[in-house]
Protein backbone atom coordinates (compact mmCIF):
# COMPACT_ATOMS: atom_id res chain seq x y z
CA UNK A 1 0.00 0.00 0.00
CA UNK A 2 1.41 3.42 -1.16
CA UNK A 3 1.74 6.95 1.03
CA UNK A 4 -1.52 8.31 -0.25
CA UNK A 5 -3.77 5.31 0.24
CA UNK A 6 -2.29 4.77 3.61
CA UNK A 7 -3.47 8.53 3.95
CA UNK A 8 -7.13 8.17 2.82
CA UNK A 9 -7.73 4.60 4.88
CA UNK A 10 -6.62 7.13 8.21
CA UNK A 11 -9.37 9.98 6.94
CA UNK A 12 -11.59 7.15 6.25
CA UNK A 13 -11.17 5.63 9.73
CA UNK A 14 -11.35 8.56 11.05
CA UNK A 15 -14.49 10.08 9.09
CA UNK A 16 -15.77 6.30 10.72
CA UNK A 17 -14.75 7.11 14.12
CA UNK A 18 -16.14 10.46 14.39
CA UNK A 19 -19.85 9.72 12.52
CA UNK A 20 -20.18 7.09 14.88
CA UNK A 21 -19.30 9.97 18.34
CA UNK A 22 -21.81 12.26 16.72
CA UNK A 23 -24.28 9.13 16.45
CA UNK A 24 -23.92 8.34 20.04
CA UNK A 25 -24.42 11.55 20.79
CA UNK A 26 -27.50 12.23 18.75
CA UNK A 27 -28.96 9.14 20.03
CA UNK A 28 -28.60 9.84 23.99
CA UNK A 29 -29.78 13.40 23.18
CA UNK A 30 -33.30 12.07 21.74
CA UNK A 31 -33.26 10.09 24.32
CA UNK A 32 -33.21 12.75 26.81
CA UNK A 33 -35.57 15.19 24.91
CA UNK A 34 -38.45 14.15 26.67
CA UNK A 35 -37.20 14.83 30.29
CA UNK A 36 -35.47 18.52 29.36
CA UNK A 37 -37.39 20.30 31.84
CA UNK A 38 -36.62 17.72 34.27
CA UNK A 39 -33.01 17.59 34.16
CA UNK A 40 -33.00 21.16 33.81
CA UNK A 41 -34.78 21.19 37.49
CA UNK A 42 -32.33 19.06 38.77
CA UNK A 43 -29.98 21.23 37.62
CA UNK A 44 -31.24 24.52 39.12
CA UNK A 45 -31.87 22.57 42.40
CA UNK A 46 -28.90 24.11 44.27
CA UNK A 47 -30.25 27.59 43.42
CA UNK A 48 -33.83 26.99 43.82
CA UNK A 49 -33.32 25.70 47.01
CA UNK A 50 -31.21 29.01 48.19
CA UNK A 51 -33.92 31.81 47.11
CA UNK A 52 -35.95 33.14 49.37
CA UNK A 53 -39.53 32.54 49.95
CA UNK A 54 -41.67 33.05 47.10
CA UNK A 55 -38.53 33.22 44.64
CA UNK A 56 -38.25 31.85 41.30
CA UNK A 57 -35.98 31.82 38.22
CA UNK A 58 -37.23 33.81 35.34
CA UNK A 59 -37.11 33.75 31.53
CA UNK A 60 -36.29 36.69 29.91
CA UNK A 61 -35.87 35.48 25.63
CA UNK A 62 -38.75 34.89 23.82
CA UNK A 63 -37.16 31.22 23.00
CA UNK A 64 -35.30 30.75 26.06
CA UNK A 65 -37.97 28.39 27.67
CA UNK A 66 -37.46 26.08 25.15
CA UNK A 67 -33.27 26.27 24.12
CA UNK A 68 -31.87 26.75 27.10
CA UNK A 69 -33.15 23.06 28.50
CA UNK A 70 -32.05 21.85 25.13
CA UNK A 71 -28.46 23.47 26.17
CA UNK A 72 -29.13 20.68 29.05
CA UNK A 73 -29.87 18.11 27.48
CA UNK A 74 -26.91 18.26 25.06
CA UNK A 75 -24.55 19.01 28.05
CA UNK A 76 -25.83 16.20 29.70
CA UNK A 77 -25.78 13.76 26.13
CA UNK A 78 -22.19 14.83 26.10
CA UNK A 79 -20.98 13.93 29.26
CA UNK A 80 -23.26 10.47 29.13
CA UNK A 81 -21.55 9.66 26.06
CA UNK A 82 -18.14 10.78 27.00
CA UNK A 83 -16.86 7.04 27.69
CA UNK A 84 -18.51 6.10 24.40
CA UNK A 85 -16.28 9.17 22.50
CA UNK A 86 -12.94 8.46 24.47
CA UNK A 87 -13.48 4.94 23.57
CA UNK A 88 -13.63 5.67 19.50
CA UNK A 89 -10.32 8.02 19.85
CA UNK A 90 -8.50 5.50 21.64
CA UNK A 91 -9.12 2.68 18.87
CA UNK A 92 -8.65 5.37 16.24
CA UNK A 93 -4.80 6.40 17.95
CA UNK A 94 -3.97 2.49 19.33
CA UNK A 95 -2.91 1.24 16.54
CA UNK A 96 0.17 3.66 16.32
CA UNK A 97 0.86 3.51 19.87
CA UNK A 98 4.07 1.69 21.22
CA UNK A 99 2.84 -1.12 23.86
CA UNK A 100 4.01 0.71 26.49
CA UNK A 101 1.98 3.53 25.35
CA UNK A 102 -1.11 1.47 24.91
CA UNK A 103 -0.64 0.28 28.50
CA UNK A 104 0.13 4.27 29.68
CA UNK A 105 -2.16 6.39 27.88
CA UNK A 106 -5.70 4.10 29.05
CA UNK A 107 -5.19 4.82 32.61
CA UNK A 108 -4.76 8.69 31.79
CA UNK A 109 -7.93 8.89 29.87
CA UNK A 110 -10.17 6.81 32.59
CA UNK A 111 -8.74 8.80 35.29
CA UNK A 112 -9.08 12.17 33.14
CA UNK A 113 -12.32 11.20 32.95
CA UNK A 114 -13.26 10.39 36.37
CA UNK A 115 -11.60 13.28 37.72
CA UNK A 116 -13.30 15.43 35.46
CA UNK A 117 -16.82 14.15 36.54
CA UNK A 118 -15.76 14.20 40.38
CA UNK A 119 -14.83 18.10 40.02
CA UNK A 120 -18.42 19.02 38.21
CA UNK A 121 -20.10 16.57 40.97
CA UNK A 122 -17.77 18.71 43.62
CA UNK A 123 -19.29 21.86 42.38
CA UNK A 124 -22.48 20.78 42.19
CA UNK A 125 -23.47 19.20 45.55
CA UNK A 126 -20.87 21.12 47.66
CA UNK A 127 -20.44 24.45 45.58
CA UNK A 128 -23.37 25.52 44.51
CA UNK A 129 -25.23 25.63 47.78
CA UNK A 130 -22.62 27.72 49.60
CA UNK A 131 -22.23 30.04 46.54
CA UNK A 132 -25.89 30.73 45.55
CA UNK A 133 -26.78 30.63 49.27
CA UNK A 134 -24.44 33.92 49.67
CA UNK A 135 -26.08 35.57 46.51
CA UNK A 136 -29.09 34.89 48.33
CA UNK A 137 -28.56 36.58 51.66
CA UNK A 138 -26.29 39.64 50.32
CA UNK A 139 -29.47 41.36 48.42
CA UNK A 140 -30.27 44.41 49.27
CA UNK A 141 -33.75 44.67 51.03
CA UNK A 142 -36.39 45.51 48.44
CA UNK A 143 -34.68 42.88 45.51
CA UNK A 144 -36.03 40.44 44.41
CA UNK A 145 -33.53 37.28 43.47
CA UNK A 146 -34.63 36.43 39.95
CA UNK A 147 -32.14 34.53 38.08
CA UNK A 148 -32.59 34.52 34.23
CA UNK A 149 -32.33 30.23 33.34
CA UNK A 150 -29.95 31.38 30.65
CA UNK A 151 -27.58 32.86 32.71
CA UNK A 152 -28.15 30.48 35.92
CA UNK A 153 -26.88 27.68 32.92
CA UNK A 154 -24.05 30.20 31.75
CA UNK A 155 -22.68 30.54 35.01
CA UNK A 156 -23.03 26.65 36.01
CA UNK A 157 -20.82 26.06 32.84
CA UNK A 158 -17.97 28.26 33.57
CA UNK A 159 -18.11 26.87 37.47
CA UNK A 160 -18.29 23.12 36.32
CA UNK A 161 -15.76 23.52 33.35
CA UNK A 162 -13.53 25.78 36.70
CA UNK A 163 -13.91 22.55 39.21
CA UNK A 164 -13.09 19.87 36.10
CA UNK A 165 -10.24 21.67 34.76
CA UNK A 166 -8.76 21.90 38.76
CA UNK A 167 -9.72 18.08 39.06
CA UNK A 168 -7.31 17.07 36.01
CA UNK A 169 -4.34 18.67 38.31
CA UNK A 170 -2.79 15.04 39.28
CA UNK A 171 -3.13 14.04 35.61
CA UNK A 172 -1.44 17.12 34.43
CA UNK A 173 1.23 16.37 37.37
CA UNK A 174 1.78 12.80 36.49
CA UNK A 175 2.00 13.61 32.75
CA UNK A 176 4.41 16.11 33.32
CA UNK A 177 6.93 14.09 35.13
CA UNK A 178 6.48 11.16 33.12
CA UNK A 179 7.26 12.91 29.85
CA UNK A 180 10.75 14.81 32.45
CA UNK A 181 9.44 17.94 31.92
CA UNK A 182 9.59 18.71 35.63
CA UNK A 183 11.06 16.67 38.47
CA UNK A 184 9.88 15.92 41.79
CA UNK A 185 11.84 17.99 43.39
CA UNK A 186 10.94 21.03 41.22
CA UNK A 187 7.77 20.34 41.80
CA UNK A 188 8.47 20.55 45.68
CA UNK A 189 9.71 23.51 45.16
CA UNK A 190 7.05 24.86 43.12
CA UNK A 191 4.45 24.57 46.04
CA UNK A 192 4.46 27.69 47.33
CA UNK A 193 3.78 29.34 44.27
CA UNK A 194 1.07 26.64 43.53
CA UNK A 195 -0.69 27.85 46.74
CA UNK A 196 -0.61 31.07 45.71
CA UNK A 197 -1.59 30.11 42.03
CA UNK A 198 -5.04 27.85 43.24
CA UNK A 199 -6.14 31.21 45.96
CA UNK A 200 -5.80 33.44 42.58
CA UNK A 201 -7.97 31.24 40.59
CA UNK A 202 -9.95 30.51 43.44
CA UNK A 203 -10.81 35.10 43.36
CA UNK A 204 -11.52 34.52 39.54
CA UNK A 205 -13.74 31.99 39.32
CA UNK A 206 -15.56 31.83 42.37
CA UNK A 207 -17.84 34.41 43.61
CA UNK A 208 -16.39 37.26 45.82
CA UNK A 209 -16.91 35.50 49.00
CA UNK A 210 -14.25 33.33 51.33
CA UNK A 211 -15.55 30.44 51.57
CA UNK A 212 -16.23 29.34 47.96
CA UNK A 213 -12.41 30.77 46.88
CA UNK A 214 -11.96 28.41 49.85
CA UNK A 215 -13.64 25.32 48.06
CA UNK A 216 -11.80 25.74 44.67
CA UNK A 217 -7.59 26.63 45.72
CA UNK A 218 -7.69 23.95 48.59
CA UNK A 219 -8.86 21.16 46.35
CA UNK A 220 -6.41 22.54 43.79
CA UNK A 221 -3.38 22.37 46.34
CA UNK A 222 -4.78 18.79 47.28
CA UNK A 223 -4.84 17.56 44.19
CA UNK A 224 -1.74 18.90 43.34
CA UNK A 225 0.16 17.06 46.07
CA UNK A 226 -1.76 13.83 45.03
CA UNK A 227 -0.14 13.92 42.02
CA UNK A 228 3.18 14.74 43.07
CA UNK A 229 2.67 11.53 45.55
CA UNK A 230 1.25 9.20 42.29
CA UNK A 231 4.36 10.49 40.40
CA UNK A 232 6.59 9.41 43.33
CA UNK A 233 4.70 5.95 42.98
CA UNK A 234 5.07 5.55 39.54
CA UNK A 235 8.58 6.51 39.56
CA UNK A 236 9.25 3.43 42.43
CA UNK A 237 7.57 0.73 40.14
CA UNK A 238 9.27 2.17 37.04
CA UNK A 239 12.83 1.44 38.76
CA UNK A 240 11.53 -1.58 40.52
CA UNK A 241 10.81 -2.85 36.90
CA UNK A 242 13.98 -1.92 35.52
CA UNK A 243 15.66 -3.29 37.67
CA UNK A 244 13.91 -6.34 37.88
CA UNK A 245 14.32 -6.47 34.06
CA UNK A 246 18.04 -5.81 34.37
CA UNK A 247 18.21 -9.15 36.61
CA UNK A 248 16.89 -11.14 34.51
CA UNK A 249 18.51 -10.28 31.51
CA UNK A 250 21.89 -10.26 33.83
CA UNK A 251 20.75 -14.45 34.65
CA UNK A 252 20.29 -14.49 30.86
CA UNK A 253 23.43 -13.79 29.87
CA UNK A 254 25.05 -15.68 32.94
CA UNK A 255 22.81 -19.11 31.35
CA UNK A 256 24.36 -18.44 27.87
CA UNK A 257 27.53 -18.02 28.92
CA UNK A 258 29.90 -20.48 28.71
Amino acid sequence: MNIPDTFVSHLLELRNRLLRIVIGLLLITVALFPFANDIYHFLAMPLLHSLPAGGQMIATGVTSPFLVPMKVVLLTACVISLPHSLYQVWAFVVPGLYTHERRMIWPLITASTLLFLCGIAFAYFAVFPVVFGFISNSAPDGVAVMTDIGNYLDFAISLFIAFGLAFEVPVAVVLLVTAGAVSIAQLREARAYVIVGAFVLGAIFTPPDVISQFMLAVPLWLLYEAGILVAILMQRYQIRNSAAVSSQLKMLDEQQSP
